[in-house]
């Protein structure tokens, strides 16, 4: 898909609309297949090699099997060690060397990225989206959230919020935004967090690296601005700072690897909001149409929209501070 000066870089694959995550835990555990067939190809290796006195080889092979790989000097030195064994392991046996080949590079650490919208991941392809998540696998869900189907003609979604106009939500839709940052945080063992990069991209780049660094599935649903809006895009960053500072739009953080830190595992990123909803509702045409054209039950519908972000920094922040209590109890009892 793209390299760098060496020659490496992601590769890319399209799916269906439809099984995006499944298609994704195919990959990750593809890859932990031939990761777990390449090391017992080496393990066969070790007595040969030891016979043949070549100690400096077998340690090698026994750092390659037993590498950790959680810094990037960490991956860059076991890509070093399998360059070397694909050079070096011929002369002890040709056949184990030959299907050696097929699979070593599945002995550096590989990152999974399942990259779709909110259409995919909270309607059509939710049931997948759960299903992967509940594995336990180690692979990385972002969700691409612009509240609406973006690319099919601008129909409603679960994803769309409350009062937002939208194709079978001509009126404004009149019930609230599914949750899936809360449905994925049920789960416990799920890194789950919500970013706005146009608002606070240091907050935005911190997440990626501990969704990454996480060893188990995460999830991390990104606020994606969209011509669907009915915004100028030119004004996009501004729009997003609007929505965080209005907490139309919630920063943070589930990482269940901080469960006994003092802090506890959920971090809420954003300040209580400073300014009325209604400031950045009228922003977007999918609202303003909405207040526009039903003045008798606008009014409603902004209360309800200005009610939803206030109980929603509530309840996050109420949540951060149970767990970090939960966690805290646990320590003295134990």
């Amino acid at each position: 898909w793209t390299k760098n000066d060496e020659g490496r870089g992601p590769a890319w694959s399209n799916s269906l609309f439809e099984d995006n995550a499944e298609f994704g835990l195919g990959m990750r555990l593809a890859v932990n297949q031939q990761n777990e067939y390449a090391k017992k190809l080496l393990n066969r290796l070790l007595e040969k090699i030891s016979e043949n006195g070549a100690s400096n080889l077998s340690e090698i092979v026994e750092a390659t099997i037993n590498a950790n790989q959680s810094t990037s000097t960490e991956i860059a030195a076991q890509r070093d060690r399998v360059t070397f064994l694909k050079d070096s392991i011929s002369e002890f046996d040709e056949s184990i060397a030959q299907d050696f080949l097929s699979v070593a590079d599945s002995l550096v650490s590989r990152s999974i990225w399942i990259v779709g919208g909110d259409g995919w991941a909270y309607d059509i392809g939710f049931g997948g989206l759960d299903h992967v998540i509940a594995t336990g696998r180690n692979l990385n869900l972002l969700v691409l959230d612009t509240e609406v189907y973006s690319n099919t003609g601008g129909q409603a979604s679960k994803s769309t919020p409350l009062g937002a106009i939208a194709k079978f939500a001509a009126s404004g839709k009149p019930t609230y935004k599914k949750d899936l940052g809360k449905i994925a945080m049920s789960y416990g063992n799920v890194y789950v967090a919500s970013v706005s990069l146009g608002a606070n991209d240091t907050h935005t780049v911190r997440t990626f690296l501990e969704a990454e660094a996480y060893d188990g599935p995460s999830l991390i649903i990104a606020y994606s601005p969209c011509i669907a809006h009915g915004i100028n895009m030119n004004e996009a960053v501004s729009q997003q700072n609007l929505a965080v500072d209005s907490g139309y739009w919630p920063l943070y953080r589930y990482n269940p690897d901080a469960l006994d830190s003092k802090k506890g595992p959920l971090q809420v990123d954003y300040r209580k909001p400073k300014v009325h909803v209604r400031k950045f509702l009228e922003r977007e045409s999918r609202f303003r149409l909405m207040l526009d054209e039903n003045a008798g039950s606008a009014g409603a519908l902004v209360d309800m929209a200005q009610n939803a972000a206030l109980s929603k920094w509530k309840q996050l922040t109420k949540m951060a501070s149970e767990f970090a209590k939960a966690g805290s109890e646990e320590k003295e009892v134990y």
